[in-house]
């Protein structure tokens, strides 16, 4: 088992990385809870539902089990408040702990109900998909999705541990593994170029689920991620690169309708624009843009947005997160391995979104 530390005021905790640690949930829970909420969705529970359920009973607690709709779509207030209902319901108190089992919906939804639930109880998350276990699982961002805009209401909550068992991947379509993968390439590209070379010469194993390729490219991510979240917790900060190519990312989602495609087949495709941006704005060499296309498209990711009409995307860009006083914001690279948050430059940006505005949406 590898173990990644992860430090913040808001909290410290362990990530747990190992084939099998969905059957050794037990082990990540406080030995004073007095329930146990698993909160999950029918595809998620069909797989591994009654796994964690035994670990999770095999403590003598009470277990409650809770199921959302599945999707990106239901990311929100009316689905959050399916989680409050059952908690009321079922009486569990402040010593309560929430477990998340499931993708970054769930993850996130869980973390930000309990964050809010009697003011705060503690939670696991055991993410099972790749992007929720390399990226949405650790550093304690929960929330849910506004129309106007994607994660637009939320809390920073760290949860107590992260459980990322390696073997759930196996039941993963190919499609979720390439979405995962987005992130992954993600890191190196901000903050690790000897990463992203590795990834380059690894991405047909990555792709196929080698067990030592994915356990270190899972490892390594979150590593990378601790990092920057220990330094910046609440995103003021060096944090914010964290969001390379998520704000045209975010402008696709929202654009298309929440799930139309996987919020990393989204940011994929937003880093190749992030990338052509960073050549205009930054001087990011076109040798490097190159890599950047060829990477996104060989793990299986698109390439190629979406058609939008340019105020259409700058419309939509308006609700992100990083936008300050309503200028725009984003993280751009010089080169690859390193990251800057700028504020756009508005030809330049027009000239990005221009190569995308063929059809409207």
């Amino acid at each position: 088992m590898s173990t990644v530390q992860v430090d913040t005021p808001g909290g410290s905790y362990p990530i747990h990385i190992a084939a099998g640690r969905l059957d050794l949930l037990a082990q990540s829970l406080p030995a004073d809870a007095t329930a146990i909420a698993l909160v999950s969705n029918p595809t998620v529970a069909a797989h591994y539902g009654q796994r964690a359920l035994a670990a999770l009973k095999s403590t003598g607690k009470r277990v409650v089990h809770i199921e959302l709709p599945d999707g990106e779509a239901h990311k929100n207030w009316q689905t959050l408040n399916l989680i409050f209902d059952d908690l009321l319901q079922n009486r569990l108190d402040r010593k309560a702990v929430l477990v998340a089992l499931g993708g970054g919906v769930i993850g996130d939804m869980g973390g930000f109900a309990a964050s809010c639930y009697m003011r705060g109880i503690r939670f696991v998350q055991v993410p099972t998909t790749l992007l929720a276990q390399v990226d949405s699982s650790v550093g304690g961002k929960t929330g849910i999705n506004h129309p106007l805009g994607k994660n637009m209401v939320g809390a920073f909550y760290q949860p107590v541990a992260v459980e990322i068992d390696t073997d759930v991947l196996a039941t993963l379509p190919a499609r979720e593994i390439s979405a995962g993968l987005a992130e992954v390439i993600k890191y190196g590209l901000i903050i690790d170029a000897d990463f992203f070379v590795w990834c380059e010469q690894n991405v047909a194993a990555l792709r196929a689920l080698d067990p030592q390729a994915i356990t270190y490219a899972i490892q390594r991510s979150c590593e990378l991620k601790a990092y920057v979240v220990s330094q910046d917790e609440r995103e003021s900060g060096l944090r914010a690169i964290l969001n390379f190519g998520h704000t045209f990312g975010h402008a696709i989602e929202a654009g298309l309708g929440y799930g139309e495609w996987l919020h990393g087949e989204a940011v994929g495709c937003g880093m190749v624009q992030a990338a052509e941006l960073s050549a205009l704005a930054l001087g990011l060499s076109p040798a490097s843009v190159e890599r950047v296309r060829a990477l996104v498209q060989a793990i299986g990711c698109p390439i190629q947005p979406p058609g939008m009409a340019v105020e259409r995307w700058l419309e939509l860009m308006q609700v992100d997160k990083k936008t300050e006083g309503g200028q725009l914001r984003f993280v751009l690279l010089p080169e690859i391995g390193q990251a800057r948050f700028v504020a756009a430059d508005p030809e330049a940006l027009r000239s990005v979104l221009e190569k995308s505005a063929v059809a409207r949406v």
